[in-house]
């Protein structure tokens, strides 16, 4: 099977993790098309000095699929603490030296990849660099993902819209000829409008999912995220998508059935994010086939996918669909 995974943030690196396991066995390529607008933290500020696409959702990819020695990826993650360097992960900091020395933020991942040992391609959406605005409901236009999401924190206001500037940018020729050659296409998981949607706004890379006959399987965020999906259903999620980006055929949409501790539960309350109901029938009235699973592990008080869960699960979505090529 030639699979692509669609996103960013840390639901495509949680799900990288687990199908990096079926490579050389159910998985014969393994591809990921990945947002590069952040805006945030070591990210932000490496982007404004030098004009490069955001490295941080790339670099959480590149360890996600490394089979290098665990002191090499704990390396490629670490982050300094003081001084000048506060908050920068090397990672993000090395993509970016490359970038530099070789003039080309795409062999930099490249390099990147090859020293890590990855078992999988992780490409760019776009190697301009670009960046996600959007609009709320008291009529603010806000520029930056991670001030979008601090925005969207404001009680009293919500996203209605977003967009990516500029708005031509182009994508690699090898992210449209993955997708175009795709066996299984998958979105998500992660937040539905900072890491999902973006790489979808950018014309190239919906044009091929378009263009693909691939299987297309929409993973549905655990939980909602303040001022971007707030009171979502899992339905909802799959509506705004296809609003959105135009990709109208979603064969399968994976939700979670399983409810966090009662412990870790409340802190998410408390934060404004609740689990994203898992209305079932409604996405079946569309026509889409709907797998829904216990498929979060609770690590570090966290709700996450289990890397492992979804990858099992998206090898069975497979075999629904025929024999693996």
């Amino acid at each position: 099977m030639r699979l692509v995974a669609i996103g960013g943030g840390t639901g495509l690196s949680t799900l990288l993790r687990g199908l990096k396991e079926k490579v050389g066995k159910e998985v014969e390529d393994l591809s990921a098309v990945v947002t590069v607008a952040d805006s945030g933290g070591s990210t932000g500020r490496l982007r404004k000095i030098y004009n490069v696409p955001a490295p941080g959702d790339i670099r959480n990819c590149i360890a996600a699929l490394s089979e290098s020695e665990d002191v090499i990826r704990e390396l490629f993650q670490f982050r300094f603490k003081g001084g000048e360097l506060d908050g920068h992960a090397f990672g993000n900091l090395f993509l970016v030296a490359l970038t530099e020395i070789t003039g080309s933020f795409m062999q930099a991942i490249n390099i990147a990849s090859q020293i890590l040992r990855t078992r999988g391609e992780i490409i760019p959406a776009t190697v301009e660099s670009v960046q996600l605005c959007g609009v709320f409901s008291d009529g603010k236009v806000v520029c930056g993902e991670e001030e979008i999401t601090e925005y969207g924190k404001i009680d009293s206001v919500k996203l209605q819209k977003v967009w990516i500037e500029p708005k031509e940018a182009k994508a690699p020729i090898d992210a449209v000829a993955k997708i175009e050659s795709a066996d299984m296409i998958i979105f998500g998981p992660g937040s539905l409008y900072t890491s999902i949607i973006p790489n979808l706004l950018i014309e190239d890379i919906r044009e091929a999912v378009l263009r693909s006959p691939a299987i297309r399987v929409f993973v549905v965020n655990a939980m909602t995220q303040p001022g971007e999906t707030d009171g979502y259903t899992a339905y909802e999620h799959i509506k705004v998508f296809r609003e959105y980006t135009g990709i109208d055929r979603l064969d399968a949409v994976v939700v979670n059935t399983r409810m966090p501790s009662d412990q870790v539960l409340r802190r998410y309350l408390e934060q404004k994010q609740e689990p994203v109901i898992p209305d079932i029938a409604r996405i079946a009235k569309e026509g889409i086939e709907v797998y829904a699973e216990d498929l979060i592990g609770e690590k570090e008080d966290f709700v996450r996918h289990d890397s492992y869960r979804l990858a099992d699960l998206v090898v069975e979505i497979r075999r629904r669909y025929g024999v693996f090529s």
